[in-house]
C-alpha cells in the first residue's frame, strides 16, 4: 500500500519512481538556482524547508514534523512525545569543527523528524552545515552504502566509525555541479532509489 500522496498513486512501486524523478529534480533546483545559501543552516527549520522543497509536489506532510511513530528495522525513532524536545536541543548543539557537526547530524537521524524522507533531505542539510563552517562538502559518491548504513545504524552508540567513514569523503569542492549531483545519485541510492540519474532529469 502507498502512502498517501498529492499524485493519486496507490502502488508503492509507481509511487517511489514517481517521488525519485520529481525530488531529485527539485533536488537539481536547490543547487542550480543558490537556494542552499537562503535557507537557515544547522537548523530544523532549514531541514525543513530543504524537506518541503525536495517533497512538496508529492506528500502533503513536506517540511512538516510527522505525527506518528516511526521505525527501520529494529531501530525506533525518536517517539513522537519526545520530538519538539529533541529539535530543540538539536538546534542548540554547537557545529564548529567537524566532530560536532557530525554529532548533530547523528542526533537528527535519530530524531527522523518527517514521516517520509529523512536521510535525503538530512544529507543535503549535512552538506550545508559543512561548506558553511569548514568550507567543505561529502563526496557521497564515494561513500560505499553497505559502510554507510551499518555506521548509521550504530552511530547512535558509537560515532566513531560514521566519522571516519565521512572525514575520509570530504573534499573542498563546495561549488562543483558534479560533486553535488553524483552525490545526490548517491544518497538516494542508500534509499533504494536509483531508477533516474538526476543530471538527466533536466
Amino acid at each position: 500500500m502507498a502512502l498517501k500522496n498529492k499524485l493519486g498513486i496507490s502502488d508503492s512501486s509507481e509511487l517511489a519512481r514517481e517521488e525519485e524523478r520529481i525530488s531529485k529534480k527539485k533536488a537539481m533546483e536547490l543547487f542550480e538556482k543558490g537556494l542552499l545559501d537562503q535557507f537557515e543552516v544547522g537548523t530544523f527549520a532549514g531541514l525543513a524547508e530543504i524537506h518541503k522543497y525536495l517533497f512538496d509536489e508529492v506528500y502533503d506532510f513536506a517540511g512538516k514534523v510527522r505525527d506518528e511513530n516511526i521505525a527501520k528495522g529494529n531501530f525506533r525513532f525518536a517517539p513522537v512525545m519526545y520530538l519538539a524536545a529533541a529539535l530543540e536541543h538539536i538546534d542548540k548543539m554547537p557545529q564548529t569543527t567537524f566532530d560536532e557537526i557530525i554529532e548533530k547530524y547523528v542526533e537528527m537521524n535519530v530524531a527522523h523528524p518527517f514521516r517520509e524522507g529523512n536521510g535525503r533531505s538530512t544529507r543535503i542539510w549535512l552538506d550545508a552545515i559543512l561548506k558553511k563552517e569548514i568550507q567543505q562538502v561529502i563526496d557521497w559518491s564515494k561513500v560505499d552504502k553497505e559502510d554507510y548504513l551499518l555506521a548509521m545504524e550504530r552511530s547512535p552508540i558509537k560515532d566513531v566509525e560514521i566519522k571516519v567513514l565521512l572525514k575520509e569523503a570530504l573534499t573542498d569542492a563546495v561549488n562543483d555541479r558534479s560533486v553535488y549531483m553524483k552525490g545526490i545519485d548517491a544518497s538516494y541510492y542508500y534509499e533504494g532509489y536509483n531508477t533516474f540519474k538526476t543530471e538527466e532529469l533536466q
